[in-house]
């Protein structure tokens, strides 16, 4: 665990961030109260990947903009989910090929939910 200060609007939070492994979607700054979430399936290429990309927070799937087989690069975009008003953008831990897409367009997802998977 990290113990990190996050300053929102002039006032200051101190707040416990957990490191997770490599299969983890790396973390954006935000502000404390950041948007997550992810819609079901969109799109499946056969077998799950090896790389599990997850949702970093509660909140509703606006856009996937993947698809199964589609090549990525590390730091692209994959799913953009909203709470709270803001959007939040899930990009590609490493470079890889979309093997499946586990949320659509509309859908509420939790933390931790598997949005999309990598090979």
């Amino acid at each position: 665990m990290k113990n990190l200060r996050i300053t929102v609007n002039g006032t200051a939070y101190d707040v416990q961030v957990e490191e997770l492994g490599e299969t983890a979607a790396p973390a954006a700054a935000a502000p404390a109260a950041a948007p997550a979430a992810a819609p079901k399936p969109a799109a499946s290429a056969g077998a799950q990947g090896s790389v599990a990309v997850k949702a970093p927070m509660p909140g509703t799937v606006v856009n996937v903009v993947v698809s199964a087989g589609q090549a990525v690069k590390s730091g692209d975009d994959l799913v953009f989910i909203e709470a709270m008003k803001m959007e939040t953008p899930v990009k590609a831990p490493q470079d890889g090929t979309v093997a499946t897409v586990e949320v659509s367009k509309g859908e509420a997802v939790d933390s931790g939910k598997v949005l999309v998977t990598l090979n």
